[in-house]
C-alpha cells in the first residue's frame, strides 16, 4: 500500500482538483486506487458527485466513533473508491488536538485494514490548516505531493511549507519523499515560467516535469461532480493528468515503500 498525501498549507493552488483527476487517472490504468477526504470543507467528496451524507457516513466516524474505514468507503464512477468528508470534521482539533496519539489515528486504520493489499495506492486530500487533520495525513503518509499554482504567493507558500516539513521530518526520523506539480500555468505569462525555472533551481528533481496548464474544463468539472475525463475526455486537462499520473507512475511514487 502506498500511501500518498496531497498537501499545501495555501488555497486555490489546485490541491482537490489534483487529488480527483489522479484518482481517476489511476483507476483509468488499473490501479484501483483509493481517496480519502480529510477536509472539513469536503471538496474533494462534492467534486466527486457525493453529496448529503451524514456524518455517520463519512470519515468523521471513523474518529469520533472508531467507525472502520471499509464501512464508509464507496465506489466512484470512474473505479475509484473514496472515503467522504463532512463538515463536523471541524470538530477534531477542539475534541482531540490533546491526545498525544491522535496523530497516528489515520496511519493505524489504514495499516489495519488495506496493508495486506500493497497495490491499493491511496491518496489523501488534506486540509489546508496544519493542525490535527493535516498531521494525520502527513504520519500516515510516505509521501507528499504538493500542488503549486503558477504565481509568486504561491512560490513563497510552498517555501514555507518546505521549512515545516523539515520541523515535521525531525520526529519521523527521516526525511518525507515529496513531489512538486505546477498547476494553473499559463502559457500565455512569461510569470508562470519564471516561477516554473525558480521552483526547478531550487527543489531540482523533486519538481514534477508535467505542468497542469490552466482550464476551464478543470474549473467547471468539479460543479458537475465529475472528473475530467468523464466531464472533458479530450480536454488539455485531460492529457495533462494522464501525463502527471504517467510520470509519477514511471518513477516509482506509486508503488509500495521497500520494507
Amino acid at each position: 500500500m502506498s500511501v500518498v498525501a496531497v498537501f499545501n498549507q495555501k488555497g486555490g493552488v489546485g490541491k482537490t482538483t489534483t487529488t480527483l483527476n489522479l484518482l481517476a487517472a489511476l483507476a483509468r490504468g488499473g490501479k484501483f486506487p483509493l481517496g480519502i477526504d480529510l477536509d472539513p470543507q469536503s471538496h474533494l467528496t462534492l467534486s466527486s458527485g457525493v453529496r448529503g451524507l451524514p456524518s455517520s457516513e463519512t470519515i468523521y466516524a471513523f474518529y469520533s466513533e472508531q467507525k472502520p474505514l471499509s464501512q464508509i468507503m464507496r465506489e466512484l464512477p470512474s473505479g475509484a473508491h473514496l472515503i467522504p468528508a463532512h463538515m463536523e470534521l471541524f470538530k477534531i482539533d477542539s475534541l482531540y488536538g490533546r491526545n498525544p496519539n491522535i496523530t497516528s489515528t489515520l496511519k493505524n486504520g489504514l495499516t489495519q485494514e488495506l496493508l495486506p493489499d500493497e497495490m491499493i495506492p491511496v491518496m489523501i486530500d488534506c486540509s489546508p490548516m496544519l493542525g490535527v487533520l493535516s498531521l494525520n495525513a502527513v504520519f500516515a503518509a510516505q509521501r507528499l505531493l504538493i500542488p503549486v499554482s503558477a504565481d509568486y504567493l504561491s512560490l513563497q507558500g510552498v517555501n514555507r511549507l518546505d521549512a515545516a516539513l523539515k520541523v515535521l521530518e525531525k520526529p519521523l526520523g527521516k526525511r518525507i519523499e515529496r513531489r512538486i506539480v505546477i498547476t494553473r500555468f499559463d502559457s500565455r505569462r512569461k510569470l508562470a515560467y519564471d516561477i516554473y525555472d525558480k521552483l526547478q533551481e531550487h527543489y531540482g528533481k523533486d519538481l514534477c516535469g508535467t505542468r497542469i496548464a490552466e482550464s476551464v474544463s478543470l474549473a467547471e468539472s468539479p460543479a458537475h461532480g465529475k472528473d475530467i475525463f468523464a466531464y472533458a475526455p479530450h480536454s488539455q486537462g485531460a492529457k495533462d493528468y494522464d501525463a502527471l499520473a504517467e510520470e509519477l507512475i514511471g518513477s516509482g511514487f506509486f508503488d509500495p515503500p521497500s520494507a
